[in-house]
């Protein structure tokens, strides 16, 4: 297997992406994220989310473990859609016609971005009500 794998990485014409320097590897991530901004309209809804929440957090100046409790949740939904989107673009690549585990790897995908968009607002409302003004 081992063998296969260099072989592999040998290849004429193959792009090695491994061990790139940082700069490298930082500017594929940025071109992920672009992509992501650019091709599906359900990133720039969570970033406008975020955004939000960062000027309510500007707002009412909380303790320092809500920015960090509301910045995580953000970037976990964040993540989880970019992630959601890599799978996406890759089955569809791989088998253009419905396959039902290609169903299940996709609709627990989703899900996944669910449970973390759903904690993020439980977590935003209790936020609002520890910190509202009574």
């Amino acid at each position: 297997m081992i063998q296969w794998l260099h072989a592999l990485a040998d290849c004429p014409g193959r792009p090695i992406m491994k061990n790139k320097p940082f700069h490298h590897r930082f500017q594929f991530a940025q071109q992920g994220i672009w992509a992501g901004l650019r091709n599906e309209k359900s990133i720039r809804q969570q970033v406008l989310a975020a955004a939000v929440v960062v000027a309510v957090l500007i707002w009412r100046r909380p303790a320092p473990v809500w920015w960090a409790l509301l910045i995580m949740n953000c970037g976990a939904v964040l993540a989880g859609e970019l992630l959601n989107t890599a799978l996406e673009h890759a089955l569809d690549h791989l088998s253009p016609e419905i396959h039902p585990a290609i169903k299940i790897a996709k609709d627990c995908a989703a899900g996944a971005v669910l449970v973390l968009s759903l904690t993020a607002v439980a977590t935003f409302v209790a936020f609002l009500v520890a910190t509202w003004p009574r």
